[in-house]
């Protein structure tokens, strides 16, 4: 079931940085993320995103959306492609939508919706295009390929953009990135694996979720 959601970009943004860890959930198949996303939101976690090429996205969303048991950590939607997508993971109750790239219509339509936008961006010029287009907070995609020396880099001449490296961020590297200057650091794999998602690896979950929230908090004193 789905429901129209109208959200204030301030305070998701306030939700989506103060943990500084967004985890991201890309499954090969539908299973039940409730009992995910509160193993998360236990280890601190303040973001949790779903991508909508894990099967039965939008139905996780709007369960995740519903549970009052993640209070403190705010549900969105990844992998958003189009206008009509953007849409529908808002109605769905996603509090802040994430693109690959920079897609105007998925902007617009957030704008429309005031739903904060983090579009994905690779080279200084796109980032900075993000930035003007409007994005609160730019995904630098894929972060991997080129290293927190790179963001620093960056940085350095634009340091009013707040970029999230994505991509390859794991345990070992994520103070690397905070300290090159990123605003947060987004995880998939690294934090949320497939083989974590049955009853069994709640406590994992949560484990490595603390893990990642310490060594975010460590870099950034």
């Amino acid at each position: 079931m789905t429901h129209t959601t109208t959200v204030r970009p301030g305070r998701e943004l306030d939700a989506l940085l103060q943990s500084g860890v967004i985890a991201v959930i890309r499954v090969p198949e539908a299973v039940r993320l409730r009992s995910v996303a509160r193993a998360l939101a236990a280890g601190g976690v303040g973001a949790v995103e779903v991508t909508l090429t894990t099967p039965g996205a939008m139905d996780a969303i709007a369960d995740l959306a519903a549970d009052t048991g993640l209070a403190g950590c705010v549900v969105g939607a990844g992998t958003v492609l189009d206008e009509a997508a953007a849409h529908a993971v808002i109605d769905a109750g996603a509090r802040f939508v994430v693109s690959p790239a920079l897609i105007p219509a998925v902007m617009r339509a957030c704008r429309e919706r005031d739903a904060p936008c983090m579009p994905g961006a690779f080279t200084p010029t796109e980032l900075l295009e993000a930035w003007r287009a409007g994005a609160p907070l730019v995904k630098l995609f894929p972060a991997a390929a080129v290293g927190p020396g790179f963001m620093r880099d960056v940085l350095a001449p634009l340091p009013f953009l707040r970029l999230v490296p994505s991509g390859g961020v794991t345990l070992e590297n994520a103070g690397e990135w905070i300290r090159a200057g990123a605003a947060a650091v987004s995880v998939g794999s690294a934090l949320v694996s497939a083989a974590l998602l049955g009853p069994d690896g709640a406590a994992e979950l949560t484990g490595r979720a603390r893990a990642f929230v310490a060594r975010v908090a460590e870099a950034r004193a």
